[in-house]
């Protein structure tokens, strides 16, 4: 079965573009070009990943993305022209999992729409010591019969930490993890999902941190 690919962009000649060379590729495109019909068709549909541009008429990418990510783990990939907004995205505050810039090659993006597809696929759960489970088919965290979503960047994070309970992993291996495609990312990027992580974590374990920074090397998972 085709994976399905909903594209959130104004352009629709861009659109049309993209929705070719993700169909030679295939996949399902669906095209919406209006910001405000975003949000009614996800929660009636299920895309396997979005691509979502910013600058959209009725109600911009970034707002989508923070509304988005209080129902739905898609994977998400935003689109940008506009410079000022990198260092924001760098750090993908939004619930993110990606961000690519105009102007762009059609082929990169559907290369990069696969790294971020290869990220979020689910495979056997894992479980670490006492209550703390992660569960990849989901991107759920569940503690003490409390769940939180987590976005597949976050999971992708936390994984390996999870795994490796006292085990100090350097800011370079857990980016290593979490973007297979050898990207050069700043380590503001990993501190900044780090942080929202805590605060995911801390929601379903009565305010615990279970991460902790190891002062000029990285961060371990401690329970």
């Amino acid at each position: 079965m085709n994976k399905s690919i909903l594209i959130v962009e104004d352009e629709i000649k861009l659109a049309n573009l993209l929705a070719d060379y993700f169909k030679q590729d295939g996949y399902d495109p669906i095209l919406i070009h209006d910001g405000e019909e975003v949000v009614p068709w996800l929660k009636n549909n299920t895309p396997d990943v979005m691509l979502l541009d910013i600058m959209l008429p009725g109600k911009n990418g970034l707002d989508l993305c923070k509304e988005i990510r209080m129902f739905s783990n898609v994977p998400i990939l935003m689109v940008t022209a506009k410079v000022d907004e990198i260092d924001r995205l760098l750090g993908l505050e939004f619930g993110a999992d990606d961000y690519i810039c105009k102007p762009f090659s059609p082929r990169e993006v559907v290369a990069r729409v696969k790294a971020v597809l290869r990220r979020s696929q689910p495979v056997t759960p894992i479980e670490s010591q006492d209550t703390l489970n992660l569960d990849e088919h989901r991107f759920t965290v569940t503690f003490n019969q409390q769940n939180v979503i987590l976005t597949s960047v976050e999971f992708q994070l936390l994984k390996p930490l999870a795994s490796k309970p006292e085990r100090i992993f350097t800011r370079e291996q857990l980016m290593t993890n979490m973007y297979s495609d050898q990207r050069i990312v700043n380590h503001r990027t990993i501190d900044s999902h780090i942080k929202k992580l805590r605060k995911k974590l801390a929601n379903i374990s009565d305010g615990k941190d279970w991460i902790q920074s190891v002062y000029g090397t990285g961060y371990r998972l401690v329970l």
